[in-house]
């Protein structure tokens, strides 16, 4: 397993590095502009992600905050890929989600699968943490990451 962190995105940095089961990409940049990212890439590092986790096309477009015709024109070609800060922000969500699953989970079915399983915890209320972000809040996608990062530390 190789360790990944994606920084904070609030500051305006975005650090995407290696990750393990077919997903290996590095960005790293202070975004002032979102023209100095590979947006093909972010694209795709989401889009697999969420393949991974099982999401249906219309989960993918809400969690990505796309419209349908923009989804699919990046899925066929992500070199056209012109993302918002928004969904920069959101990709970052999505990374940082998955590098907190695979640092808790050794099994690639936990890993990939949790975000379908129905968590008893307070926060989740017997809810699964995919059907608490595929509403396409953004907001709801970072209180995710935050409860599953604290999965890391023992926190719950």
């Amino acid at each position: 397993m190789v360790k990944t962190r994606v920084a904070d995105y609030s500051r305006g940095l975005i650090v995407i590095t290696q990750f393990y089961m077919g997903l290996t990409v590095t960005i790293s940049t202070k975004f002032e502009s979102t023209s100095t990212i590979n947006q093909g890439t972010s694209f795709n590092l989401g889009n697999s992600i969420l393949e991974k986790w099982g999401c249906y096309t219309a989960q993918k477009q809400a969690i990505l905050g796309m419209t349908k015709s923009t989804f699919h024109s990046y899925q066929k070609d992500p070199s056209k890929a012109a993302l918002t800060r928004e969904q920069l922000e959101r990709l970052s969500c999505l990374a940082n989600i998955h590098e907190a699953l695979s640092a808790v989970f050794t099994n690639p079915d936990n890993t990939f699968g949790f975000m379908r399983m129905v968590n008893n915890n307070p926060f989740f209320n017997s809810r699964t943490p995919l059907s608490m972000i595929e509403n396409g809040s953004l907001g709801d996608l970072y209180e995710v990451y935050k409860h599953i990062d604290a999965m890391k530390n023992g926190e719950w």
